[in-house]
């Protein structure tokens, strides 16, 4: 049994300016990725619109209102409420209202390598990038021909 108190856990970023709490190794985790995220109005759990091919998402909000976007729909998700990705699936999430929104983001298995944004590859266009943790944010290059990219902006 791993026992925790999670503000006594260290805040850090995932590239995106949000910090976050990550709980997994704090309590061991192996096959879970757990996030405790504290948003502010207009922070986002993510940099934007993404998939984990690998990997399914659930969010349970605990406090305030999330918004969830994917290529084909909104879904506002209240406080008791949880929403979930499965793999493959894209989506973004937000907190859009004037109060700070707090939630666990949990993915299983723990960590993902196949993350992709929905960008076309301006050399072969694959309709996808993956995007790759890099010293600063993510980089983003295309699975299937290799090409580097940048994000438009």
């Amino acid at each position: 049994m791993e026992h925790v108190d999670i503000d006594a856990v260290e805040e850090s970023g995932f590239g995106n300016g949000v910090s976050v709490r990550r709980l997994t190794g704090a309590l061991g985790a192996e096959d879970l990725a757990i996030n405790h995220y504290q948003l502010e109005p207009g922070e986002g759990f993510s940099g934007g619109m993404h998939t984990h091919l690998d990997q399914e998402e659930l969010f349970v909000i605990l406090s305030g209102t999330a918004t969830f976007e994917t290529p084909d729909d909104t879904v506002v998700v209240d406080e008791g409420e949880a929403i979930r990705f499965a793999p493959g699936e894209y989506q973004t999430g937000s907190n859009d209202g004037d109060e700070p929104v707090e939630a666990l983001a949990l993915g299983a298995p723990a960590d993902s390598t196949e993350v992709r944004v929905p960008v076309e590859c301006r050399e072969c266009g694959h309709e996808a990038l993956a995007a790759i943790p890099a010293e600063e944010g993510m980089a983003f290059e295309c699975p299937e021909c290799g090409t580097e990219a940048d994000l438009p902006t």
